[in-house]
């Protein structure tokens, strides 16, 4: 249900390219920086299961156009196990423009406006959590997840989202990133990256998590996220920033770094790691077969 009648569908855009120079300097640190995201799309372990992966990380989809997808995913997955047929995951990552969402049992509380007055889209859909903001330089991961084909226990799920996560800071940027006791999301210190929310209907999962990369996080002010005070939010770009010289590119490298090759850095090494923790073979699928 949308709770704000504004719309901001727009066209597709994808994140500016710095003016800055493209220096051999620059290429060493990128060539460093990718190092543990250099891999095929396609990965040919036997062991390993098909997720069908509709990967659109480089445009700006509309909330309710990705959502309706994942539920039109998850209806086809119902509809194979009822017929007992084979029912592979699927995964789909993009970015959104702005907007808010809610959980299903989200407090509005938690948001420090009017609905009436929201200055982003408003919508309130069926995962768990609190309120969250999702915008541009944020990669969001929608994994549809046959529980059956892994392990049925939620708690386990949850704890093997943050894990791709974990590793993806860890392999690609050297951020020490940790799980919050009490807490669902991905951490580094005090400054929450990554939040994570999902539905699962008859062990199927879907919805999924969002890492803030380049984000403008300036519209988390307006919410309190996940309805956690206290805490701060955090990307990939501020932690750089802050952290450059305990990291494989030092703090003045990260200046030579723009947004679009952060963000696709960061995809490269999400894909990898979601592949290696859910033992998946990832095949490409065009978004007009949903």
């Amino acid at each position: 249900m949308i709770l704000s009648t504004t719309h901001s569908f727009g066209s597709i855009l994808t994140p500016s390219h710095s003016t800055r120079p493209y220096t051999p300097h620059l290429n060493a640190v990128l060539s460093k920086l990718s190092q543990a995201s250099q891999f095929s799309i396609s990965v040919t372990y036997k062991e390993k299961r098909l997720c069908e992966c509709f990967d659109l990380y480089n445009e700006l989809v509309p909330y309710g156009e990705a959502w309706s997808w994942q539920k039109s995913i998850v209806k086809e997955k119902k509809a194979l196990i009822q017929r007992n047929q084979n029912c592979s995951d699927a995964l789909i990552i993009l970015q959104h423009p702005p907007v808010f969402t809610l959980g299903t049992g989200s407090s509005e509380e938690y948001m420090n406006f009017e609905i009436i007055d929201a200055p982003y889209d408003v919508y309130r859909t069926e995962r768990g959590g609190e309120v969250t903001y999702h915008g541009p330089g944020q990669l969001v991961m929608y994994p549809i997840i046959n529980l059956r084909n892994h392990k049925m226990d939620l708690h386990w799920y949850l704890r093997a989202l943050e894990e791709v996560v974990i590793r993806v800071l860890s392999t690609t940027f050297s951020i020490k990133a940790s799980r919050l006791e009490g807490f669902t999301g991905v951490w580094v210190g005090d400054q929450k990256l990554a939040a994570i929310g999902i539905r699962v209907s008859q062990w199927i999962a879907y919805h999924g998590l969002a890492l803030n990369v380049t984000t403008d996080l300036t519209p988390f002010q307006l919410i309190v996220p996940c309805g956690i005070r206290n805490r701060k939010i955090g990307s990939i770009k501020g932690i750089l920033g802050e952290f450059g010289s305990s990291n494989r590119c030092g703090a003045s490298d990260i200046n030579y770094i723009d947004d679009f090759q952060l963000i696709d850095i960061t995809h490269k090494s999400l894909i990898k790691e979601f592949s290696e923790v859910f033992q998946l073979e990832l095949a490409l699928k065009p978004i007009s077969m949903l």
